[in-house]
């Protein structure tokens, strides 16, 4: 009998286990896949994200594995760009950029240091019920069982189908997305950049490669799919100067990507269960705070089950949380123009103060409180500067 059995073992997964580990429980920790291996990500980790890494002790692991650290952040609206460096956070300074396999690898080893049993190429055939509730898994011909069950498998989560865990908040799916890698690819920090019909990135990660990732409308995937090449090369021709630095780079991995990007929370916890990471909840990629999210609901999810509160506080405390960022996620993904009243906004910050735009990228950091920073009078007070220059 194990305290708990965590399904799933990567950026979510591995940190629920290595924490109720650490805190006494007795975890097993499973998954599918073995370890090193790749899944799509876009690998961006937030200062935020790196503030729960340095606190479990583990930043100073992916910092020595080759993450790059990353701290100015621009977006790039076509007229113009707004650049910025988000504050820090509990001393924090830089985001991280690291690929799966390397990363999902330290957490692993980091969760089987804390005492957890850790089972690679181990998938769950079904849950096992007892009296209607969930008392552990079955793989093969072999039970185990737990006084909880924590799926961490992601958005097709094996635990959440069999519980028909309930979703809720559901936008659908509004974007696809594809990504690759290039080398001899210069970037200044993460650069973002948003065009009529399509977002695009670009960053550093580690290897000294950079990954770019654009997308569009979910209608068109069918039709990007069929050409990826010709659509990612026709949206970097909207910025230019990127294209060009493009056209002198080396492309160095196949294009990745999906058109299964949902926008939704699913209930994450029932009689024997809960869900943590994309299991739970799962937005659009394209401000890129998945890795961030799931390591603070590992975290919070910890120490609910610790200290034996009723999991409906773990919901609540999800919820708060993220509401500002999936709310973000999902209006970034329907790739419109800025509404009038931000527009202004985006052209008061350009003439006004450097803080002003730190700050309004530390919200996408969490680093700022977004509540704080969108707040009427901060608004106000940041839209003087344009009403005076008019």
């Amino acid at each position: 009998m194990y305290d708990a059995i965590v399904v799933g073992a990567r950026c979510a997964g591995s940190p629920t286990a290595m924490l109720l580990a650490r805190k006494g429980h007795k975890v097993l920790l499973v998954d599918r896949a073995s370890f090193p291996s790749d899944t799509l990500s876009t690998h961006y980790i937030h200062q935020s994200g790196a503030a729960y890494l340095e606190r479990w002790g583990l930043r100073d692991r992916i910092i020595a594995a080759g993450a790059t650290s990353i701290r100015k952040f621009s977006l790039d609206i076509g007229p113009f760009a707004l650049r910025g460096t988000p504050p820090p956070i509990d001393g924090v300074a830089d985001a991280h950029s690291l690929r799966r396999n390397v990363l999902d690898q330290i957490l692993v080893e980091a969760a089987a240091s804390a005492g957890v049993e850790v089972r690679e190429r181990y998938p769950v055939d079904e849950l096992v019920f007892e009296e209607g509730r969930v008392a552990g898994i079955r793989s093969r011909d072999r039970v185990d069982r737990a006084r909880i069950v924590i799926g961490a498998d992601g958005l097709g989560s094996v635990v959440a189908r069999a519980v028909d865990a309930p979703v809720y908040g559901d936008h659908g799916t509004l974007t696809c997305l594809y990504y690759t890698y290039w080398s001899d690819l210069p970037v200044d920090g993460a650069e973002l950049y948003l065009r009529p019909g399509s977002m695009f990135v670009a960053a550093p990660t580690n290897d000294d490669r950079t990954l770019t990732a654009v997308q569009w409308p979910r209608s068109q995937f069918h039709e990007v799919r069929a050409d990826v090449e010709r659509h990612v090369t026709a949206a970097f021709e909207q910025a230019p100067e990127l294209a060009e630095r493009i056209r002198g780079a080396v492309r160095r991995d196949r294009f990745r990507g999906t058109g299964r990007l949902p926008n939704l929370y699913r209930r994450p916890y029932g009689d024997g269960w809960a869900l943590v990471g994309d299991a739970g909840y799962h937005k659009d990629p394209i401000i890129a705070i998945g890795i961030t999210d799931a390591f603070r609901d590992a975290q919070l999810l910890a120490d609910a089950i610790d200290a034996g509160e009723d999991l409906a506080l773990y919901e609540q405390r999800r919820n708060e949380r993220s509401a500002d960022s999936f709310q973000r996620s999902v209006d970034f993904a329907r790739l419109l123009p800025p509404p009038p009243l931000m527009q202004q906004l985006f052209v008061a910050l350009r003439d006004g103060a450097q803080s002003d735009r730190d700050d309004l990228f530390g919200t996408i950091a969490g680093t700022v409180p977004a509540e704080r920073f969108f707040a009427p009078d901060n608004v106000a007070r940041i839209l003087v500067s344009l009403d005076a220059a008019a």
